[in-house]
């Protein structure tokens, strides 16, 4: 699954319920965001789908967050940063040039711990500028009533490159640096880069499906062995079962001769 670079999700000032994102809240984000302690989900506008096929599904994951101070109108403020990993449906979405801003949820004090604490991210159309206006009936979407959400930052996500992409644009750059023939020549180094380029395409493709098939194999030894587990509990079963008792031992009879009265 791909994952995003680092892009600015917060910046210290006013959320959209009057309260403040002050920037020891986001030093504090920073510091105990853990998704193994409780993982960020993406949420189209903060609204939590109860169905796996629902729009309002889970759009990814926020996998990582860090704090950087960041030039803006008003001198430099502290920012929050968020890398996350996202579903085919939110790439798809964003390409589509739909939901581009952020805006946190945050829970003041998480688990008891006194401490804030990253719950969610949501997805919008509402730009900064109309994100109070437009996030401020949503108290209903929040998991606490005591959470806020910041005001929606515009964002623009950039993923990281499969490894096969890099490979094939490598070949293209390699190639290039020898482009600079003339006549016979060229015409052969043509045909040379164009099939070189193909093969690098064809070790792309070749890449993605080794993967695919090393998934789907791992998923057919997990059910096979399932299988085996049910074959053999049932066999355990049967052999338990009344009237499965020991068989009586196969007759050995005599020679095979055939023994009539007199």
């Amino acid at each position: 699954m791909s994952k995003s670079k680092f892009f600015r999700v917060a910046t210290e000032g006013a959320t959209t319920d009057g309260r403040n994102i002050d920037r020891a809240t986001i030093e504090q984000i920073a510091a105990t965001y853990n998704p193994k302690t409780y993982g960020a989900r993406i949420w189209l506008e903060h609204i939590r789908g109860i169905l796996p096929d629902s729009q309002f599904k889970a759009y990814g994951d926020v996998i990582a967050v860090k704090a950087e101070e960041v030039d803006t109108d008003n001198g430099k403020k502290l920012a929050l940063f968020a890398q996350i990993e996202p579903t085919p449906e939110l790439i798809a979405i964003n390409k589509a040039k739909q939901k581009l801003y952020t805006s946190l949820e945050i829970q003041p004090d998480f688990a008891d711990s006194a401490q804030p604490y990253l719950v969610g991210l949501g997805v919008t159309d509402s730009p900064a500028s109309l994100g109070t206006e437009a996030l401020q009936f949503s108290a209903s979407r929040k998991l606490q009533s005591t959470n806020l959400f910041t005001s929606a930052v515009e964002v623009t996500l950039e993923f990281d490159e499969p490894q096969g992409t890099k490979l094939a644009d490598a070949v293209k750059n390699l190639l290039s640096r020898f482009s600079h023939k003339s006549g016979t020549d060229a015409a052969q180094f043509a045909d040379i880069s164009e099939a070189v380029q193909e093969l690098a395409g064809h070790v792309v493709t070749v890449n993605d499906n080794y993967a695919d098939t090393l998934k789907r194999l791992d998923a057919a030894e997990k059910a096979q062995k399932a299988t085996q587990d049910e074959l053999a509990s049932f066999k355990a079963q049967m052999d338990e079962a009344p009237g499965n008792g020991p068989r009586r031992p196969a007759a050995t009879g005599n020679d095979g001769a055939v023994q009539t009265e007199f």
